[in-house]
């Protein structure tokens, strides 16, 4: 893993960038969900974001790690922070090339703009030309209690090169309230490969929210895992656009939330050249009073012909109390593409309880067995290796939980 130059003092076009950043974070409110679209199902009640103390940067280590790596040095990589990547002579072009460039949302989004004013640290995953990385990049941030974390990542997979990446969020601690704010900017180049996989494990009383964008080029090749576990409220926006033909992206989303936990999912798979495809699947599981949003968007561009898109969003519902919304959607202007899609609610199949009890399996080892075989088929979208191991394993942690409220 390489490191870059030492850090001077902050460009001007990034301190311009955080003034102009400033004052919108002052004029745009936060979003209502009576009258601002796209928030129609996640009340922001209680939320001053100005109650929290500014993080400086990453925290210490968290209480709980969500995602363990394989051990192992990622050569070939740069890796490191990403405001000192801004500041650097070697990396400060890239920074400046592709900084709110992908994410370009300061406008009319309140979280972006602050985010754009305050992030500290960050990181800055840079994968050169036609460079291989055999090993995982791990990155963690790390959420105070009581204080505000705007976490800012930039991943760059220039062409021909391949990397996975494994990005989690977790707490210092098991209880307190904080808030984390991240945007991620993702550039996967021609004919560039990257696994990206990002888990959510912060404590129960915190904020979460996300903006998360991906573009990628002419014949590359996106996989994105996301799993959502913790967070008290928040939402994540999750959008991939296929800017290169014959560009593919696949998906896959995770979640299980219990308690009074609010977890929302925002997904855009914007196919903008012809010839490219997108497959997206998200699974829930709600315990108690726990509820989910899934609110999916295929939507092709003119011009992009021969698209061939799918999403799907099932849930799983473990209590009469839990709830959950799941809203796929279209939008199309060329006339020669597959977009299909699907989405389910439902609880426990009595049916299938009924089979495995029947052949003498106690209730609890029956509901374990039906839940387990609705997550194994996410599971079973990743190839075999690592990513597909910790995704497992973090799944069945995140079952025992959920049986255990």
């Amino acid at each position: 893993m390489a490191s870059g130059a030492s850090a001077v003092a902050e460009p001007g076009w990034l301190a311009a960038r955080r003034e102009r950043a400033a004052v919108l974070t002052g004029e745009l409110g936060l979003p209502s969900f009576k009258g601002t679209p796209g928030w129609e199902f996640t009340e922001l009640k209680g939320l001053e974001l100005d109650a929290f103390e500014r993080a400086a940067g990453n925290s210490p280590a968290p209480s709980d790690v969500l995602l363990e790596p394989p051990a192992g040095v990622p050569e070939g990589a740069v890796v490191m922070p990403l405001d000192e990547a801004a500041s650097s002579d070697e990396y400060a072009p890239i920074v400046e090339e592709h900084f709110g460039k992908i994410v370009p949302r300061t406008d009319i989004d309140p979280f972006v703009a602050r985010n754009e004013a305050e992030f500290a640290g960050g990181a800055f995953i840079y994968v050169p030309r036609g460079v291989r990385v055999e090993v995982p990049i791990a990155v963690t941030a790390t959420v105070l209690a009581g204080e505000a974390l705007n976490w800012r990542t930039m991943i760059v997979v220039e062409e021909g090169a391949e990397a996975e990446v494994w990005e989690q969020y977790l707490s210092a601690e098991p209880e307190g309230e904080g808030l984390l704010n991240t945007v991620v900017e993702i550039v996967v180049g021609e004919n560039a490969n990257l696994h990206y996989v990002c888990g959510q494990q912060l404590n129960d009383e915190s904020w979460m929210f996300g903006t998360q964008r991906a573009e990628v080029g002419k014949h590359g090749s996106l996989d994105w895992a996301a799993i959502g576990f913790g967070g008290k409220n928040g939402k994540v926006r999750m959008e991939t656009k296929l800017a290169g033909e014959g560009a593919d992206a696949k998906v896959t989303g995770a979640y299980a939330g219990m308690g009074r936990q609010h977890l929302d999912f925002d997904t855009t798979q914007e196919h903008a050249a012809p010839h490219t495809t997108s497959d997206l699947a998200f699974r829930g599981v709600l315990q108690n009073r726990g509820s989910a949003v899934w609110r999916g968007m295929i939507k092709v561009d003119v011009g992009a012909q021969q698209t061939d898109a799918f999403q799907e969003s099932r849930n799983l519902l473990l209590s009469k109390r839990a709830h959950a919304d799941a809203i796929p959607g279209l939008e199309i202007e060329a006339n020669d593409v597959r977009c299909t899609h699907a989405a389910a609610i439902a609880q426990i199949d009595r049916d299938q309880l009924f089979y495995l009890m029947s052949r003498g399996l106690p209730r609890e080892a029956a509901t374990r067995l039906v839940i387990e075989g609705f997550l194994q088929e996410l599971v079973q979208r990743f190839a075999e290796g690592p990513v597909r191991e910790v995704v497992g394993g973090a799944l069945e942690r995140r079952l025992d939980e959920l049986l255990a409220a």
